[in-house]
Parts: structure tokens; C-alpha cells; sequence
């Protein structure tokens, strides 16, 4: 008789091997998640086209902003893509799932915010993957907005802070992903954001509720095009707490893919009990347990995000290595994309 270890082992090699013999739930459930933690192992997610500075907006709470933030962000990480995540939320609950230290006197993306501090000064590593770091959020943040009102161009302090810092490092060390976790408003850390961003996706929970404040915020988003960023749109969005049990869902979900069309992920996050666990063991899903609905919807819908970036057309850009020694990041235009840094190498070129 054949071991299971060695059955299991052989379906990694061969994606297309039959699921008959794992035909058992917890067998079925053993393969997801050994297939999620080598995923090194496998053929790693394709590299964008340009560097995707993606903000993760919706000013509803509790429709699963942060909980996709960590997830995609480690998501891609595990599968070769180097990922940055930058927590905007005052709450801090980002960095509580990537187990960075957010407590008082951590640097942290208020430094960089207010402070004089740069953005390499306040990125902290993370235990999930050697490929994901954070800037983490403490509560000093609650007051930025306020202390960034006398702030001469406060809208574009953030996107020069990610400017700058992906122009000082090394092309093999740049983020292919940079993933800004936004706080439930549309104040003035939320128009930092979607200043900073070259595309924005928007997390839907599917109840009724998280359909009223949509107008608004696209509203918002479309203000930010025509006057601070010229560059910004919504490319993606993603359905949340799928219960497939109630015709709600069914009819929430079928409304937004009717609206929006192409922009909805096919990928859904179903409510699972998984993914609430997991902040409470500084993990995202993905790395607490592999095996989850949760854990596995996130990384096919982190597979679906980078496949669709391949395909993104370059963003108009300026050249950068003939700006003059010591000039200002953005001095020449406002609307400067992150996308004139260089491209970052593919994984596979990366040494």
C-alpha cells in the first residue's frame, strides 16, 4: 500500500494529478495547505509589468480592508513577489497580523507622515516571508491629520515618502506590490492614499449595507483624478464575507459583478472563523492554517491580481537618472508616478 505521505508529496509535483485519492476532507484539506506553505516550490505568481503601488480603500468598516491587505500582501510574497505593506489605519490591526511592533515609540509611518523620517527609517520586517516587509501604524497617528493641516502640499507627503524610498534602493530590492491599508474614513490619511496610488482596490462585503457608502467613495476617488492624481482608478474589486448560504450574498454579489464587470475579482473570500483567528497569533490566514477556505480563496485571488497585472500598460513616466543631485522628489510635477522608478527584476532574475 501506497504511504499517504508519499501520495501527498507526488500531487505537488504534478498539479494535474487526480483528487481521487484525496477524496477526504481532511486529506483534501492537508494538500491545499501543503501546496500554500511550498509555495516556493511551485511556479511563483508572474512579476507586474511596473512597480503596482495598490491602495485598499473603502471608508465602510469592517468589509475586510485590512484582513486583504495582510493576506495579499503575504499571498504574493510566499509566491516570489517582493511586497510592501504600508498601514494607514491608526488601529494599527495591519501590523498586528504581520506580527510587527506597533506599540508607542515604534517607528512607524507616522514618522514619515509628520516627522522627518524616511520610509526605509520605519520599514520593519516580517515573520511570514523574508520577501514581506511592513511600515507599521501606532496611535500617534490618530492625530496626523490634524497635525498635517498647516502642512504645506499634505496630500503628497506619503507619495513622496514612497517615491523616494523605492528610488533609493537597489533595482533587485524594489517591491513588486506596494499595498497601502487605508482607515476606515475618507479624512485626510484616506486622500494620502489614494494620492500615493496608482490603482485603487476596493474590498466589498456582500450585505447590503456596504453598497450605500460605494457611490461615495468612487465619488471621492473620481475628485482625486480630476485635481491630485491623474493616474489613480479603480482596477479592482473584491468580494468579502461570502456566505453562500443566504440568498443575499448571491444577490449582493451578482449586483456589484453587474455593475463593475471586469473589475471583479472571481476569486471570493467566504466568511471563515479561520481568518478571525488568525490576527490573534500575529499571523495572517495564509500562514495559520494553509489548509483554510479562507486562506486558500485569498491566494487565488493574490494568483488573479498578478496575473492581471501582467498585462497593465506602463504608466506614463520621466526619466529619472538625469534629475539634478539633490532635487526634490516631485518637484517637477505633482502628479509624478512611482511608476518612473525602474521595473524591478522578475523573480526569476532575481539572484
Amino acid at each position: 500500500m501506497t504511504d499517504p505521505g508519499q501520495r501527498l508529496r507526488s500531487s505537488l509535483t504534478d498539479q494535474s494529478a487526480s483528487t481521487v485519492e484525496f477524496d477526504s476532507p481532511i486529506a483534501m484539506e492537508a494538500l491545499r495547505a501543503t501546496r500554500v506553505l511550498h509555495a516556493a516550490d511551485q511556479e511563483p505568481f508572474p512579476a507586474p509589468g511596473r512597480i503596482r503601488v495598490i491602495t485598499i480603500a473603502n471608508q465602510k468598516g469592517g468589509v475586510g480592508k485590512t484582513t486583504s491587505s495582510v493576506n495579499l500582501g503575504v499571498a504574493l510574497a510566499l509566491y516570489g513577489l517582493r511586497t510592501l505593506v504600508v498601514d494607514l489605519d491608526p488601529q494599527g490591526n495591519t501590523s498586528t497580523a504581520l506580527g510587527v511592533d506597533h506599540s508607542v515609540g515604534t517607528p512607524s509611518v507616522y514618522d514619515a507622515l509628520v516627522g522627518d523620517s524616511s520610509l526605509a527609517e520605519v520599514v520593519h520586517p516580517t515573520t511570514a516571508t523574508p520577501l514581506l516587509s511592513c511600515v507599521p501604524a501606532t496611535i500617534d497617528l490618530a492625530g496626523a491629520e490634524i497635525e498635517l493641516v498647516s502642512v504645506v502640499a499634505r496630500e503628497y507627503r506619503l507619495r513622496r515618502a514612497i517615491e523616494t524610498h523605492l528610488q533609493e534602493l537597489p533595482p533587485e530590492q524594489r517591491p513588486h506590490y506596494v499595498l497601502i491599508d487605508c482607515p476606515p474614513s475618507l479624512g485626510l490619511l484616506t486622500l494620502n492614499a489614494l494620492v500615493a496610488g496608482d490603482e485603487v482596490l476596493i474590498p466589498i462585503q456582500c450585505e447590503y449595507y456596504a453598497l450605500e457608502g460605494l457611490g461615495q467613495l468612487l465619488n471621492n476617488i473620481d475628485l482625486v483624478r480630476r485635481h491630485l492624481n491623474p493616474g489613480i482608478a479603480v482596477r479592482t474589486i473584491l468580494l468579502t464575507m461570502y456566505d453562500g448560504r443566504t440568498r443575499l450574498a448571491d444577490q449582493v454579489a451578482e449586483e456589484v459583478r453587474n455593475h463593475f464587470g471586469s473589475l471583479v475579482l472571481d476569486a471570493v473570500i467566504p466568511r471563515n472563523v479561520r481568518v478571525s483567528e488568525a490576527p490573534g497569533y500575529g499571523q495572517s490566514v495564509v500562514t495559520y492554517d494553509p489548509g483554510s477556505r479562507g486562506s486558500t480563496s485569498y491566494v487565488e485571488a493574490a494568483r488573479e491580481l498578478a496575473q492581471r497585472g501582467v498585462a497593465l500598460p506602463p504608466l506614463p513616466s520621466r526619466p529619472t537618472p538625469g534629475a539634478p543631485v539633490g532635487a526634490p522628489v516631485g518637484a517637477a510635477s505633482p502628479h509624478r508616478s512611482a511608476a518612473t522608478v525602474p521595473v524591478p527584476p522578475s523573480p526569476e532574475e532575481t539572484p
